[in-house]
């Protein structure tokens, strides 16, 4: 009895420890994210000024993700992806449809871009900033998408969003306003070797050359915007 009375101590005291442990473990994790967030925050008010931005902007950037140099070639744009600046809790994030459809800190998202360049748009009816009501609107016709997943097939469904739909969806369900010219996939220059492998890679043989889309780059020169920053 001695015996296993030692061993049930020594499993408890182990236990114990590991649970110690563990919690030091995230505690020490969680402060080094508190240093970076800060850090990140630190280079953020170095790149722009706070005031320069107003809630529902749209903010553009050369994505370095796998199907960015695709999206570049078809749609002869550096621009291949975007999305739409909020304020929230006294920070900037950027609504956007990565995987999953998610709020993103701003600096985070700038530091996903090629060479942190940005360039940031306005609607030109808009003046210095969209009232708060039109804000509310906006928020209120992207809830139902955040957490959906992202769209790699660029469909037009509510099912899954891609970076570009969710901001066409946004305000023209939140304003009325309809930024960029819809297209269909065939509209694109699907001529250059690398777009074509992206295609096969996602649709094989049956290409939707019909389905209806809008592109980062549609939505960049539409002329109902206004570019305000260009970092």
């Amino acid at each position: 009895m001695d015996i296993l009375s030692s061993i049930g101590k020594l499993l408890l005291y182990l236990f114990v420890a590991a649970f110690i442990g563990w919690g030091l473990f995230h505690e020490v994790l969680n402060r080094a994210d508190s240093r970076e967030e800060r850090k990140q925050q630190v280079h953020l008010m170095n790149l722009l000024d706070d005031n320069e931005l107003h809630e529902g902007d749209l903010i553009f950037h050369t994505s370095q993700s796998a199907q960015s140099q695709a999206i570049q070639l078809a749609t002869h744009s550096p621009y291949s992806h975007c999305g739409i600046l909020y304020k929230e809790a006294g920070r900037w994030q950027v609504f956007e449809a990565i995987q999953p459809v998610q709020l993103t800190p701003l600096a985070v998202w700038i530091a996903r871009g090629s060479g942190e360049h940005f360039v940031v748009k306005r609607l030109k009816t808009a003046g210095n900033s969209l009232a708060p009501s039109e804000i509310t609107r906006l928020k209120d016709a992207g809830r139902p998408m955040l957490g959906h997943k992202y769209d790699l097939y660029f469909g037009w469904s509510d099912d899954r969003i891609y970076c570009s739909e969710l901001i066409w969806k946004v305000y023209e369900r939140g304003l009325g306003r309809q930024l960029g010219q819809l297209q269909q996939l065939r509209d694109f220059d699907l001529s250059n070797p690398a777009v074509q492998a992206k295609l096969r890679e996602r649709y094989g043989n049956r290409l939707p050359l019909n389905e209806t889309v809008i592109s980062p780059a549609s939505i960049f020169n539409s002329p109902e915007l206004v570019t305000v920053l260009n970092r």
